[in-house]
């Protein structure tokens, strides 16, 4: 374990900080924490691949002695009981969802304040997003393929008779509009595209549409200003007025929570059929938001999805054995759209912004509000 502190007479903070995970130790950043707020001690905790597979079988990957000063803890998953940490009084999760946390003691039976790592993963997701978009609208399977086989096009030399449609006025429909969907909203805009965004909750004002969380600079959509339409509602009778209204692509970039658990199935289908433009379906969200089977059956059933782009499916891991694997236009990915070079050191920004925040007296980013589960 690293630990990095400065000592003296003018200090302004007594927080204990221990970060747990298993990137290299930030060295940069600890530098910079105990320069910012004197008196603050930074502990890293490096985590192996061991320590990970003792907490994914129901252990703790962190010893318990670690936690007995630390006011503020920094981790992926593992939550300490209360009783091991008593001083603590911020939980900052490396994952913009919580609901792997949700069964611990400390989110359940506790009021200590929970952040989330909510708005870094919004650039590399938007780009597999966008990626699997174009990459079924210009067919980079079937050249691809040609390519293994040596050929060049078919007998034209080209899609002739069936040429690719740009995405230019196509309408992308974004459930819902968060840190992620802003994003996309941001690049399908750039493309061209029609962008309607649906949230939980009705967004009539400039202000109700900006966006108060963590953003990567020069991403995004903090004031709310590409979609064409907005639309909003918790029951399923809004979110079928959305899928009528027609989109080329669906995006669901949703929390899993008791609400959105297993929302789109054989009726959201139905709808989305009757619209009549089968639309590119993606999932960046959480498998369970969507009753596997009844997406196999929309690929595999004409005139309902034009393909899917899948990043997570319910179960996961995918079995070898299942047929989801092989259903007609189908990308899938394991879980992995939002990793990327920047997500450690987009994580600890903002912490470093909350802690400055708290220091200052005003209300952190990216605080979870547990009655609704995000």
């Amino acid at each position: 374990m690293v630990t990095k502190e400065i000592l003296g007479r003018d200090l302004t903070s007594k927080d204990v900080i221990l970060i747990a995970a298993t990137w290299p130790t930030p060295e940069q950043w600890m530098d910079s924490i105990i320069k910012a707020h004197p008196g603050i001690k930074v502990h890293y905790y490096n985590l192996n691949l061991e320590a990970i597979e003792v907490f994914m079988k129901g252990g703790s990957h962190v010893p318990d002695e670690l936690f007995k000063d630390v006011t503020i803890y920094v981790t992926m998953q593992y939550l300490p009981p209360p009783e091991v940490a008593p001083k603590l009084e911020i939980c900052h999760i490396l994952s913009a969802g919580i609901n792997h946390i949700e069964e611990s003691e400390i989110y359940k039976n506790t009021d200590i304040t929970i952040t989330t790592s909510n708005g870094v993963h919004g650039p590399q997701i938007a780009e597999w997003v966008m990626g699997h978009v174009l990459a079924q609208t210009h067919r980079f399977r079937t050249l691809d393929k040609w390519q293994k086989e040596h050929v060049w096009g078919n007998k034209l030399g080209s899609f002739a008779g069936n040429p690719v449609r740009d995405l230019v006025q196509q309408k992308i429909g974004i459930f819902s509009y968060g840190s992620i969907g802003r994003q996309i909203g941001r690049v399908a805009h750039a493309l061209g595209m029609e962008v309607h965004a649906y949230t939980a909750h009705p967004k009539t004002t400039p202000e109700s549409r900006e966006d108060h969380g963590y953003i990567v600079p020069g991403t995004g959509d903090a004031k709310g200003e590409f979609p064409t339409r907005w639309y909003s509602g918790l029951g399923r009778g809004s979110f079928h007025e959305f899928l009528k209204v027609g989109f080329d692509v669906i995006v669901l970039s949703v929390p899993l929570t008791d609400e959105t658990l297993h929302l789109v199935g054989k009726e959201e289908f139905e709808v989305i059929k009757e619209a009549g433009t089968s639309p590119f379906f993606v999932n960046i969200s959480r498998g369970a938001v969507v009753v596997t089977e009844d997406l196999e059956r929309a690929l595999r059933e004409e005139g309902v999805l034009r393909g899917a782009a899948l990043d997570v499916v319910d179960p996961e891991p995918l079995p070898k054995e299942h047929t989801l694997w092989d259903a007609p236009n189908v990308y899938i990915s394991p879980h992995i759209s939002g990793a990327g070079s920047n997500y450690f050191e987009r994580c600890l920004e903002i912490v470093a912004m909350n802690l400055n925040l708290r220091a200052e007296g005003k209300r952190m980013i990216n605080v979870v509000d547990r009655r609704r589960g995000y």
